[in-house]
């Protein structure tokens, strides 16, 4: 027999290749690779150790004759499995399991050697205790393949009854979404059942009340004509029977006429609705004609008081309304008051309880038990188990100390690179996956312009990291920082930044915040103290450790497993997506497709992306997302509730609306009435009119605290109208009618905008960085502002003569004791430090020449105009007048 390899032998004996190289070791042969060959003689050695380790002894001389090899292969062929989809299509597809069919393949081979067929017993004997080797090897490599296959059928039933599982609770969520459905469907049709029962039962009511009135009409006009009737007979009746009854007559009609007088009036019984009947008839009413008949309808003897219900703001007409009255008694009330008002105009609360009470009726304040305080109601009822959540961690401190460069080292990005000057002028919001837990960030500028926003980020955190530099020390927005860490009740953990500078001073930082009551643990206090290096990365774990500490104890939890609230930290208007808000989630799952309302706003969550623009379906307790869908911008701050129901939601933002417009015309109602009288007060008021306009809510914000608080007492700002968003048409006209100026703080104008700036000359001024609006308006109002008119002092002669001339009067002989007094200069004359007269010199002599100054120390001859009550004693004072620019600090 030829030599085979390893590799070949074990396949043809049925064993796996490591198996028959570690037997070959053992047998002390040299072969340890699966292609190395093997002879006869190899092999017969391989067959005499594994009789040996069998416990068979043969000798040296003996080998096999013949032997025979039985090997059976067994082999697995998969089906794949069938989806089988249900008739209706709604309650999914079931995957039924494939099938698996065994294929078992048996060969037999025989070995025999020729040298030594004789010894057939031996050999015979020596092919069957191999024979039972292999086998023994076949059966241990069927054992593995069997478990094997048993592990790997019980994970394929475990799968499948997962993916069963899936399935089942998938129907019950739509079974369950469809019941409610069916149920909300139903509570309509039932309320649209009842709005037309009660609008069939008004009208009703009203067609009766026209028949009742008809019927009364007809029996006026009924009895008025049988009067008539009988007064015309009685008459022919008179004159017939004069002359027999001239005197009873008239006492039968003069008791006639008491009667009829008697039943002038209508029959209580009468005054509902007339019946048709005999009855009805016989019990109508006498009508006389005669000026002295009395009516049914009753003026009341006393006033009518009603109870007139306030809310927060009313329109002029709908108080009328509620006084019985006619608007136009009301607005002639308020003219009396001094308010010129129109019958849409809404009152405020105070206005409209005073004019209910001069108008003689009692004013009574509304609950405010509206759509809002429903909706309100039913999310407080939704409570589930609390579950511990991440620490919300706001970022804190003066500009350029390194807040976002503190940040980046631990997101490992660089954010302040992209901002404008190196400066943040947004709040940004991360979650950060840190080897310590994941903590979510609010990053806020540092600037003094954004007070707002920083309070806002203070009132959503529940960590303040206050980040003061090692080198710079306390700064004044360092100190706003901790009041609005402790104005919102939230712990602070101080990190002291940049102390890989040489010239850093940690002490000093200490001792300077020791003096704002941050005293440090190492001294006693409360406050924990990190010296971090945002550049190097030194304590950055330290810090880490520290905000999980100060977490572990005010045990933050939150109900995971319900309907999101949360707040918006940042909102702006994107061209290409709509309005975009950052929700900072406090409380709940917010989930993609749910319907949530933000202040005036509603919408359906569209999309939802993580700060690092990639999609996400749901966002729990303390992390930040964007989200797309909302109807409008939401004003920064504002807080967000996921509501079951959508008609409840749109009802909610409406009467936001509603509320917040009648709130705004209220004020500037008053702001105009303010306005008018203070202009009559102080006099001509210059403005400065401006529109801004930024990329985001909060900067607008930010913008328009500073802008308003840069005025005098000659000029102020008046902000026209803001808004996130680029520049547009309407943005300029509303410029060109206002006279205002357009500032755009990281947004552009549109074609069709840019167009109609330069066709209407409409000033727009773009920016990156705050400090270059505040600056630039500043200079504006500064060239508003009238020039400060400064007097100096030149120079003081005293009257020492006084002479007269006939062509020039009195001129005073003097001596210049101070100063210089020169001739073009504007003069006083003092008597006892006392000015009597201020003026001009008319001359100014040296002996006989004229000079145009004179130095102190020297004589001179001062002639003043139009002034001759010169006397001896008297002071001439010299100044002159210079104006200077004034300037907004």
């Amino acid at each position: 027999m030829s030599e085979v390899t390893v590799k070949q032998l074990a396949e043809d004996v049925g064993i796996p290749v490591e198996l028959l190289l570690s037997q070959l070791s053992e047998a002390g042969l040299k072969q340890n690779q699966a292609d190395d060959a093997i002879s006869d003689e190899e092999k017969l050695k391989l067959l005499s150790h594994l009789r040996q380790s069998h416990g068979k002894s043969t000798e040296s001389g003996d080998s096999p004759k013949k032997i025979t090899l039985k090997r059976k292969t067994v082999s697995e062929l998969k089906q794949p499995g069938t989806i089988t989809r249900s008739p209706g299509g709604r309650t999914g597809a079931t995957r039924s399991a494939g099938k698996t069919v065994s294929v078992e393949v048996r060969r037999k081979r025989t070995y025999v050697k020729r040298s030594e067929v004789s010894d057939d017993e031996a050999r015979t004997q020596e092919a069957e205790a191999a024979r039972k080797a292999l086998e023994e090897q076949a059966e241990q490599k069927r054992q593995i393949e069997a478990e094997t296959e048993a592990r790997r059928s019980a994970e394929e039933q475990r799968r499948h009854a997962e993916e069963a599982a899936k399935l089942q609770e998938e129907e019950e969520r739509k079974r369950k979404e469809l019941e409610e459905q069916q149920r909300q469907e139903e509570e309509e049709q039932r309320r649209q059942e009842e709005e037309a029962r009660k609008r069939e039962e008004t009208q009703r009511k009203q067609v009766g009340e026209k028949e009742e009135k008809k019927d009364l009409e007809e029996e006026l006009r009924e009895a008025r004509l049988k009067e008539e009737a009988q007064r015309i007979a009685e008459e022919k009746a008179g004159k017939k029977g004069a002359h027999r009854k001239d005197e009873r007559p008239k006492e039968k009609g003069k008791g006639a006429r008491g009667k009829e007088k008697e039943q002038l009036h209508v029959a209580e019984s009468k005054r509902g609705r007339r019946g048709k009947g005999k009855a009805a008839k016989q019990h109508k009413p006498v009508i006389q004609p005669q000026g002295d008949a009395q009516h049914g309808f009753v003026k009341p003897t006393t006033p009518v008081v009603h109870e007139v219900e306030i809310g927060e703001n009313i329109t002029v007409g709908d108080l009328a309304q509620k006084m019985s009255i006619k608007a136009a008694v009301v607005i002639k009330e308020l003219m009396k008051m001094g308010m010129m008002v129109t019958i849409n105009q809404p009152l405020d609360h105070d206005t409209a309880v005073l004019v209910v009470e001069e108008m003689g009726h009692k004013a009574v304040t509304q609950k405010e038990e509206d759509i809002e305080a429903e909706v309100m109601s039913t999310l407080d009822e939704e409570q589930g188990e609390k579950v511990s959540r991440a620490p919300v961690v706001t970022i804190m401190g003066h500009v350029d100390h390194g807040k976002t460069s503190l940040l980046d080292h631990i997101r490992e990005t660089r954010v302040a690179a992209g901002e404008a000057g190196g400066i943040t002028q947004h709040i940004g919001a991360y979650h950060v996956e840190t080897g310590h837990g994941m903590i979510s960030f609010l990053d806020t500028p540092g600037h003094a312009a954004f007070s707002a926003m920083r309070a806002r980020g203070a009132k959503a955190t529940d960590i303040v990291v206050l980040v003061v530099a090692a080198d710079d020390g306390v700064k004044p927005q360092t100190i706003e920082a901790i009041q609005h860490s402790r104005a919102a009740d939230v712990p602070i953990i101080i990190a002291v930044n940049k102390i890989d500078k040489p010239e850093a001073q940690p002490d000093r930082v200490m001792q300077e915040l020791s003096q704002q009551d941050i005293i440090p643990e190492e001294w006693g206090g409360d406050t924990q103290f990190v010296q971090v290096s945002a550049k190097t990365g030194q304590g950055i774990d330290e810090l880490l450790d520290s905000i999980l500490l100060q977490s572990e104890v005010l045990e933050l939890t939150a109900v995971k497993d319900g309907p999101a609230r949360g707040i918006i930290v940042e909102s702006s208007l994107d061209k290409g997506r709509g309005p975009v808000a950052t929700i900072l989630v406090q409380s709940g799952t917010l989930r993609r497709g749910d319907m949530v309302v933000s202040g005036q706003e509603i919408g359906r969550v569209r999309a939802m992306l993580d700060e690092n623009r990639q999609q996400v379906n749901s966002a729990g307790p303390s992390i930040p997302v964007e989200v797309l869908g909302l109807s409008g911008v939401p004003n920064a701050g504002d807080d967000v509730v996921v509501v079951s129901d959508e008609r409840k939601a749109r009802e909610l933002a409406e009467s936001r609306q509603e509320k917040n417009r009648d709130s705004r015309l209220a004020a500037q109602k008053a702001a105009k009435l303010d306005e008018f009288f203070s202009q009559m007060s102080e006099g001509e008021v210059n403005y400065v009119n401006l529109i801004v306009k930024a990329d985001v809510q909060g900067s607008v914000e930010a913008l328009k605290e500073s802008l308003v608080k840069i005025t005098t007492e000659e000029v102020k700002v008046k902000i026209v109208a803001t808004g996130a968003g680029g520049i547009n048409e309407s943005d300029v006209n509303l410029a060109m009618t206002s006279n205002a100026i357009i500032i755009g703080f990281n947004v552009r104008a549109d074609a069709t905008a840019r167009r109609a700036a330069e066709d209407q000359g409409v000033d727009i001024r773009y920016y990156s960085i705050i400090y270059e609006i505040i600056d630039d308006v500043k200079k504006a109002i500064s060239g508003m502002l009238t020039p400060e008119v400064r007097e100096e002092f030149i120079g003081l002669a005293e009257v020492r003569d006084v002479f007269r001339s006939s062509k020039l009067g009195a001129i005073a002989g003097c001596m210049v004791i101070e100063g210089t007094v020169k001739r073009s200069n504007p003069i006083r004359v003092l008597r006892d430090n006392v000015v009597i007269y201020e003026g001009e010199l008319e001359s100014l002599r040296r002996h006989k020449d004229d000079v145009n100054e004179v130095k102190s120390g020297t004589e001179c001859g001062i002639g003043v105009k139009n002034y001759n009550d010169v006397k001896v004693g008297d002071q001439i004072e010299v100044f002159e007048r210079t104006e200077v620019a004034r300037e907004v600090l």
